[in-house]
C-alpha cells in the first residue's frame, strides 16, 4: 500500500469529520486528473478537469464516501474516426474502513479500502467509477456507416460506393471473357 500525501488532489483528509456514526460533511471538488484513465479505445488524459460532488458520512468501520463524478471525455468515432464528445456522470459509492478495523475475511480484504490515519484516497474508487461509464465503442451516431475498407472514403458522402471485388478463383475465367 503507498503512503498517501494529503498535498495529492485525489487524497482527502477527514480530521474535521468526527468519528461518530451519522456524521457528514458535503465536499464538491474541482481537480485535474494526476493520472490518465483509459478502457482501451477511450483516454481521459492527464489534467483532465474532474468535478465531485461527494457527500462523507462516519458510520461504525469508517468513512462511507458517496457521489458523483462529472467529466467530459472525447474520443475518436470507432466507425469513420470523427470525433466524439461524451459527458459522463459516474456514481461513486465506497467504504474506507478505519485502521484500527479488523477485516473479517479474505476475499473482503481484497475489497475493502483502508484508511491511512485520517486520509482517504480516491483515485481507486474514481477509476472504478469512470473506466466503467467509458464507451466501449464510442460513435459518433448509431447510424454511422464508417470507411471504405478498400479506399477509406467516408460512406455517408457516398452510400451507393462499391468496388468491384473480383474473386481470384474466377480471374482467368474474367480474362477469358474479355478476349472474346
Amino acid at each position: 500500500m503507498k503512503k498517501l500525501d494529503n498535498r495529492d488532489p485525489l487524497v482527502l483528509d477527514v480530521h474535521e469529520l468526527p468519528r461518530r456514526a451519522g456524521e457528514s460533511k458535503k465536499i464538491d471538488l474541482s481537480i485535474k486528473l494526476p493520472t490518465a484513465l483509459t478502457n482501451g479505445p477511450v483516454v481521459v488524459p492527464v489534467d483532465q478537469e474532474v468535478d465531485l460532488e461527494l457527500l462523507l458520512e462516519a458510520v461504525v468501520d469508517g468513512v462511507l464516501v458517496t457521489g458523483e463524478v462529472y467529466l467530459d471525455v472525447e474520443a475518436e468515432c470507432s466507425r469513420c474516426l470523427d470525433p466524439v464528445n461524451y459527458e459522463i456522470d459516474a456514481h461513486i459509492t465506497d467504504l474506507y474502513v478505519y485502521e484500527d478495523k479488523e477485516v473479517n475475511s479474505d476475499d473482503e480484504a481484497d475489497e475493502i479500502r483502508k484508511m491511512q490515519g485520517d486520509l482517504i484516497d480516491l483515485e481507486p474508487a474514481l477509476i472504478d467509477a469512470v473506466v466503467l461509464e467509458l464507451p466501449t465503442r464510442p460513435l459518433c451516431n448509431d447510424e454511422c456507416l464508417g470507411l471504405c475498407a478498400q479506399c477509406g472514403i467516408r460512406l455517408e458522402e457516398d452510400p451507393e460506393h462499391k468496388h468491384e471485388i473480383i474473386d481470384p478463383r474466377w480471374s482467368k475465367l474474367s480474362q477469358l471473357k474479355e478476349e472474346k
